[in-house]
């Protein structure tokens, strides 16, 4: 009686699959529940904090006990957001404190999104908000490469109009990264008097090359820098102080250096360089540990990336290939099999028989 059952759950699957073809074709598994330590400040199942006043914006997506958790969400990256936020959990002391905000384009499947993330992550915390890919559209230039117009990319510089008033400190994370520490240290990060957000800085990388000879070349422009110490950051690992941004109002400064770049070009790449434009040299320095980037540069020809030296307390596949994409293909780099025990993919052959 073997062969019948085989055949039925087959066909149900070729079901499922042709049912969400033109949407989400991926299956994935559901994640195992993880609870918190017995030291985790208590946060009530009705999403009040223990020791809040019972007003109605006490749940947990306002808790300031909460660790709050930043993604751009989306259904090519998909496989990658799985993976990053299963890997959030698994390491975090009190994961049921955690709440994500995902961002989803508003000509995205929402729903489908947040079943997909629920079938998976049952007792998740999170929400799904839409971005108004119109708000940046216009001002997107063409960079050298495709990818990085999309303009769900620019998300992250409309968190602070995005996420809830009553969301005060986020950590934003990238979709092709994982998580091997608690995350709850990173969002501890001091900020200080002023500043408005905190990532690993490289002072090594050469920082002139992120933009044009046009813009050096300008003294009113390159001037923008005279009384910093600018560094490159990337900004797929970033805290961020969503109080400050707000009273900065940061988001309409990083709209006016892209407005200025659809007139001059004075950079060639995406999101990044409007964001060193305004922070570069005033953010607060965060250990490398908590970025270990450019995992994924292209495998072309067996090259592939190390690790960089020291401790790992994030691994992040920036850079055209992904982990999940190189595995599929029977062509990982070694640092590939870090990311794999995290991915939740389904495949066809894992059938109970």
């Amino acid at each position: 009686m073997l062969m019948p059952r085989l055949i039925h759950k087959l066909t149900l699957l070729f079901l499922s699959l042709s049912l969400t073809t033109a949407t989400i074709t991926q299956q994935f598994k559901e994640a195992p529940q993880f609870y918190n330590s017995p030291d985790c400040h208590s946060i009530d199942q009705d999403g009040r904090d223990s020791d809040s006043e019972s007003d109605g914006d006490k749940t947990i997506f306002c808790s300031g006990h909460a660790v709050h958790v930043a993604m751009t969400l989306d259904t090519a990256y998909i496989r990658g957001s799985m993976a990053a936020i299963l890997s959030v959990l698994q390491h975090t002391s009190c994961p049921q404190n955690i709440a994500f905000h995902f961002v989803a384009s508003a000509s995205a499947n929402t729903s489908l999104l947040r079943a997909t993330i629920s079938s998976s992550f049952p007792y998740l915390n999170f929400r799904v908000y839409t971005f108004d890919d119109s708000s940046v559209s216009r001002l997107i230039s063409t960079s050298i490469r495709s990818a990085l117009d999309c303009p769900l990319n620019y998300a992250r510089s409309y968190l602070a109009n995005i996420i809830p008033l009553c969301v005060r400190r986020v950590v934003y994370l990238d979709s092709d990264l994982v998580l091997v520490d608690d995350i709850a240290k990173l969002a501890a990060t001091p900020l200080g008097e002023q500043s408005v957000l905190a990532a690993p800085e490289y002072c090594n990388a050469n920082f002139t090359s992120y933009f044009t000879p046009t813009f050096w070349s300008n003294p009113s422009l390159s001037l923008t820098f005279a009384d910093r110490k600018p560094c490159y950051f990337n900004t797929g690992v970033m805290v961020i102080d969503l109080d400050r941004w707000r009273e900065g109002d940061y988001t309409t400064k990083i709209e006016e250096w892209m407005e200025l770049q659809k007139r001059i070009r004075i950079y060639e790449l995406g999101s990044l360089p409007p964001f060193m434009l305004v922070f570069a040299g005033d953010i607060v320095p965060v250990d490398h540990r908590w970025n270990q980037h450019g995992l994924g540069g292209d495998n072309f020809k067996g090259l592939c990336r190390d690790l960089h030296p020291g401790p790992a307390s994030l691994l992040h596949w920036s850079g055209k290939g992904k982990p999940w994409a190189r595995l599929d293909a029977n062509r990982p780099c070694p640092l590939d099999a870090l990311w794999a025990p995290y991915d939740l993919l389904q495949t066809p052959f894992a059938l109970d028989c």
